[in-house]
């Protein structure tokens, strides 16, 4: 490794160096995570398999649909509803004006604005649910969600009375193939960058449609856009193989991770199944893919160790590098993608359309767009740096040339390569060379303009030195990021993560890299697990993930209630405390954030009555 060079005239924050060591130190731990498994990986999922629907399950492949989806007639029946995949599925059904119901075992948010806009919902899971008439009537169609085990009573109700029954997968594929189709895939960054995307998009004129796994507050029917136009914007999940019906004209690769650990034994099983989606790409289409691997970040930050000249830029950058490397420290990236095809650079990667060398990634030919950080990609940021909003702003080049000042509200290296793989996607859409200054001076308006999505670094509100937000991040990467985000926006307040682990089997399989994802905050409180459908198996619970966490302090509060009890509590005793509460989670803890607010103002409220 070439020796680092650091300017003896720096002055850098404290701990910063020991930082450094820190992340270099891990390098040899990295590469042992590649082989991580799940204990008994084999036996546990059947066991499980009540939260997973297998996906040899033929529903209706070999059936034709008795829905009209050209002439938008029929009834259509969504069991799984309340998901975030499935009620956006429903709620662009309703807006292209079939009759729509669903059932889940629980109420939801997703299912406010489904009931609104008139679909008919049940709570629990009957054979009336998919009877009208008085039993005279039933769907045309039956939707599945992948978390729906296949012993479900309305899905074998629909069966025996010929009631045609389609995996999610399939129905997205039906649904999509008449469309100029962009997936945006990945294992993180799916719903932001789709969302970020499909809104600039459709701020640059076009009439486009568009399913995104979460509500978007700058999107008026919340996580959908129904146009007339031939563009269809889709975020496509990976979980069950669900992106792998899908034909794509143009697909997008954020990142790759090990994720969704229920339904992947390791890393190599999730690239196996992005290669199998990367085969399904259209010939002469184009897959957009952030192109930064492991090495190719820790060049960039042994660089600018040692090529510093102006102090104050050169700090943030190398703070903005420091970040990168945590960020991807725990996954391969994207770029693990084309290790079975010819490596080249991003000038040769637009040259033109690209064979790919080996069958096991596609056979077709389509063009490789990468995007990223470092210099070798076709489109890629420099001088990344915080900026007045709490965002970031960089400095957009091509090829190593410098095109444009890019201004995010959002935080956060990670949405950083969100925008890139937006204007990437944009400009490969466009085509046209000519109008290059032209077009991404349009973008750069819209993607200043973007908020975000819901549940990412969403703001639930401030009071006195209190702020609160809330996050989705149920993984160590995404725990990563948005802490790095928070430490961006407020980097002088205590920021105080309370983190919510979300199923038994990723708590078992990723729990040393959950208690190294916590760098950036200053105190963490780790609740009970959030169980989704699993059994524990593995006899885990958040005091493991608590007294795994040697720095910064932690504790385990498994109850909601006492961890609002025990904040209210805290706050209140220096209520003009600078201070940062970030609840972190894909389960419940959303409830946090508001009743914490809630019991905060009552509180003030009392004390000035």
């Amino acid at each position: 490794m070439p020796a680092i060079l650091v300017s003896n005239s720096l002055h850098f924050p404290a701990n910063f160096l020991e930082k450094i060591e820190t992340q270099f130190r891990r390098m040899n731990a990295f590469s042992s995570k590649l082989n991580r498994t799940v204990p008994c990986f084999s036996s546990l999922h059947e066991k499980n398999r009540s939260f997973s629907v297998s996906r040899s399950c033929k529903f209706g492949r070999n059936k034709k649909s008795t829905v009209d989806l050209k002439n938008r007639k029929g009834w259509i029946h969504f069991v799984g509803i309340g998901g975030c995949g499935l009620s956006a599925l429903a709620m662009l059904a309703l807006k292209q004006g079939f009759e729509v119901s669903g059932s889940d075992i629980v109420w939801s948010s997703y299912m406010d604005g489904l009931k609104e806009a008139g679909a008919g919902l049940h709570i629990g899971h009957s054979v009336t649910n998919i009877q009208g008439n008085n039993g005279s009537r039933f769907p045309n169609a039956v939707v599945v969600s992948s978390a729906i085990p296949q012993d479900n009573v309305e899905i074998l109700h629909a069966k025996s009375v010929g009631v045609p029954v389609y995996k999610r997968d399939y129905w997205l594929a039906k649904l999509t193939e008449n469309y100029n189709l962009i997936a945006v895939s990945g294992s993180h960054g799916k719903s932001t960058t789709a969302s970020m995307l499909a809104y600039v998009l459709k701020a640059m004129g076009d009439d486009l449609t568009a399913i995104v796994g979460a509500p978007v507050p700058q999107f008026a029917d919340g996580s959908i856009i129904l146009g007339s136009g031939q563009n269809f914007v889709l975020e496509a999940d990976e979980y069950d193989g669900c992106f792998l019906g899908l034909s794509p004209s143009v697909a997008i690769v954020t990142n790759l991770d090990w994720e969704h650990v229920d339904i992947f034994q390791d890393e190599e099983a999730v690239k196996n199944v992005f290669r199998r989606f990367l085969k399904q790409i259209k010939t002469d289409g184009s897959l957009v893919l952030c192109g930064d691997s492991f090495l190719l970040l820790l060049s960039i930050l042994i660089h600018l160790f040692s090529t510093l000249d102006e102090v104050e830029s050169n700090v943030l950058e190398l703070k903005s590098g420091i970040s990168l490397f945590s960020y991807w420290e725990s996954s391969p990236g994207a770029y693990a993608l084309l290790d079975q095809t010819k490596q080249v650079t991003g000038s040769e990667y637009s040259s033109g359309l690209m064979a790919n060398s080996s069958s096991d990634i596609c056979g077709n030919s389509y063009r490789i767009i990468t995007y990223g950080i470092s210099s070798k990609n076709e489109w890629h940021a420099k001088s990344v740096r915080p900026n007045s909003q709490g965002g970031s702003d960089y400095i957009l080049c091509s090829r190593g040339c410098p095109l444009a000042d890019i201004s995010l509200q959002l935080p956060g290296i990670h949405n950083v390569l969100n925008s890139l793989a937006v204007i990437a996607t944009v400009l490969t859409l466009m085509g046209d060379q000519r109008h290059l200054h032209e077009s991404i001076d349009c973008v750069k308006l819209h993607l200043h303009k973007f908020m975000g999505v819901s549940r990412r670094f969403e703001k639930i509100g401030k009071i006195n030195g209190c702020h609160i937000y809330n996050d989705y991040a149920h993984h160590p990467t995404e725990v990563r990021a948005v802490l790095q985000a928070a430490r961006q926006r407020f980097p002088d307040k205590t920021l105080l993560a309370v983190f919510q682990p979300h199923t038994y089997s990723r708590l078992v399989a990723m729990k040393d890299d959950f208690a190294a994802a916590f760098d950036d905050a200053d105190q963490v409180v780790v609740t009970a697990v959030y169980a989704a459908r699993e059994t524990n198996y593995w006899n885990v619970s958040g005091r493991d993930l608590a007294a795994s966490i040697t720095r910064p302090s932690s504790e385990y509060i498994p109850s909601l209630g006492d961890v609002v009890d025990r904040l209210v509590h805290q706050i209140s005793n220096d209520p003009h405390r600078e201070i940062v509460i970030l609840t972190l989670g894909a389960g419940d803890i959303t409830t946090v954030g508001p009743k914490l607010l809630h019991e905060l103002q009552n509180r003030i409220q009392s004390v000035n009555s």
